[in-house]
């Protein structure tokens, strides 16, 4: 058993504490910081409010210091969301910090720049018409995605209504893959919509299999999520397909079942590395579609987005009017009051970059992913779930030996993520090591790379993930993959001590347990990918 087990760090730091004769024990948690001499600061109690203050230069650095115990950025590999912006962008979100996105009145340019770009995604993304399309911001692709369902919600509802129907026997019903994010499920399970979960597998690419789906379709279906950018493994799931078999079964049926899109990441990628592919508003049942600005959308965290093909398919029961913010305004989102800043940092990308240099970046993006996707491979160590450094199916003929490696057409599309698992052959002759190691031992070294399981009916495989965004450049890669092959050889040596791994379960800090729920505070995992992303 670890040593951890058997000691209490919070009683090991209070005893070891410089005391005061007459003081025998402490109750409260302090922090004492190496700056307290300079800048004469008492100890600051961590989970109560301090009598007094400390002055605002003691205060930064004392809190600026705390911090640096935090991960690089440039090196968490696990997350979608993005981390650099030009300082130009810094300075206007700082000038604009202040305002509040909501009250229209007292910024009404503000709110002529978060309609433009409304109306720029709806373009993006193909709508009939960009004027009759209808969006609002939000704080991510969460609370879009909980807007897209509502609305699906409140017109099977009107519709069930209509047709002398009941709306709660047996109730409402949403399909997805098992692949979902936690977002998806959230919606689901917080306005009590039955969830249908469909299995993946293999030969299914890891996402969302259409025709399995229509197994789980019927009269109290209010929709379908469909994902262009499956979080475990960057795979696009085939909304034209899923859209289709769902044209058969209404013209079969007569009961319509609408698509939302969840394009959290794949929004600011498809458009702009392969505009031929549709999955957008092209798609006529494609009804409402959300996406991060914060992840490709290359914005600090804190603004996603929700668009609806037309103004009926958003129901009007779900737009408030306001009249006492000083004139008539509008809202229909979760959050009421929200900071300007992220949309004003959205629109800067927008005007910044344009078309063009979203695309460059995307397709760099792509590139770079394929270029650890294979070196991972031809390391004989791995085995690479994701597909976008495989040939487009299709592409090469009989006569062909070849394809135009630099043209992401001539791949199959998807998000610039790298999924990858040991290979067999590494498994059969490293039996006693464990795919989490590699986890460990890479963060040592910096680099932040999830070791997690599949969905459902592949939860016994585990994988781990890269998510390749605009600051992994080629050198990174390289720096990556070296760590790796390092990594996993030394794992592989027979006088390794790997038995030493297995007591690695994270950090071990004194503050650990505070707050912190115990294992089993939560309800059981329904198979949604839960963790950070």
């Amino acid at each position: 058993m670890a040593l951890s087990k058997h000691l209490n760090p919070d009683q090991l730091i209070q005893s070891a504490k410089d005391h005061k004769s007459h003081v025998h024990s402490s109750t409260n948690h302090q922090a004492v910081h190496a700056y307290g001499g300079r800048y004469g600061t008492e100890p600051i109690p961590k989970y109560k409010l301090p009598s007094k203050g400390v002055d605002a230069d003691s205060t930064y650095q004392l809190i600026h210091d705390e911090l640096s115990l935090d991960g690089c950025p440039a090196l968490n590999l696990a997350s979608f969301v993005h981390t650099w912006m030009p300082k130009q962008a810094d300075q206007l979100m700082m000038e604009n910090i202040s305002k509040n996105l909501i009250d229209q009145d007292e910024y009404p340019m503000t709110q002529v720049i978060h309609t433009r770009c409304v109306s720029i995604l709806a373009d993006l993304w193909h709508a009939p018409s960009s004027h009759q399309a209808i969006g609002t911001a939000t704080t991510g692709s969460s609370e879009a995605i909980q807007l897209g369902g509502l609305a699906m919600k409140r017109i099977w509802q009107e519709k069930r209504k209509a047709a002398g129907k009941s709306i709660h026997e047996p109730g409402p019903n949403i399909i997805m893959g098992a692949n979902a994010q936690v977002a998806l499920e959230k919606f689901a399970r917080y306005f009590d919509v039955e969830m249908r979960l469909v299995p993946i597998s293999k030969e299914s690419h890891y996402r969302l299999d259409p025709k399995k789906a229509m197994e789980y379709v019927d009269e109290n279906t209010i929709g379908v999520y469909v994902i262009l950018g499956s979080t475990y493994t960057g795979h696009y799931e085939p909304v034209k397909e899923m859209a289709a078999l769902l044209d058969e079964y209404e013209a079969r049926t007569g009961h319509s079942v609408p698509i939302h899109v969840d394009a959290a990441s794949g929004g600011f990628i498809a458009p702009f590395a392969t505009p031929k592919l549709e999955w957008d508003f092209r798609i006529p049942r494609v009804v409402s579609i959300n996406t991060s600005g914060h992840k490709f959308g290359l914005s600090y965290v804190g603004v996603g987005w929700v668009v609806w093909r037309s103004k009926k398919f958003l129901p009007t029961d779900l737009i408030f009017e306001l009249h006492y913010l000083g004139s008539v305004e509008y809202s229909f989102s979760l959050n009421f009051s929200r900071p300007a800043h992220p949309i004003i940092a959205q629109y800067f990308n927008f005007v910044h970059l344009g078309f063009e240099g979203y695309r460059n970046v995307a397709l760099q993006d792509l590139k770079n992913a394929r270029l650890l996707s294979r070196a991972l491979e031809k390391s004989g160590l791995f085995t690479v779930l994701s597909d976008i450094h495989r040939p487009e199916e299709g592409l090469l003929t009989a006569a062909q030996v070849s394809i135009d490696e630099e043209s992401v057409e001539s791949y199959v599309p998807g998000l610039p993520v790298v999924s990858f698992k040991f290979s067999d052959q590494f498994r059969e002759k490293n039996p006693d090591v464990q795919q989490k190691w590699v986890q460990v031992l890479l963060r040592a070294k910096g680099w932040i790379v999830p070791n997690y399981e599949l969905a459902p009916d592949l939860q016994s495989v585990e994988i781990l993930r890269v998510v390749v965004r605009e600051n992994a450049t080629a050198t990174m890669i390289d720096r990556l993959v070296a760590d790796i092959v390092e990594v996993v050889e030394s794992l592989a040596k027979q006088d390794s001590p790997v038995h030493a791994l297995a007591a690695l379960n994270g950090r071990k800090t004194v503050e650990g347990h505070h707050g912190r729920l115990e294992e089993g505070s939560g309800s059981k995992p329904s198979g949604t990918y839960a963790k950070q992303c």
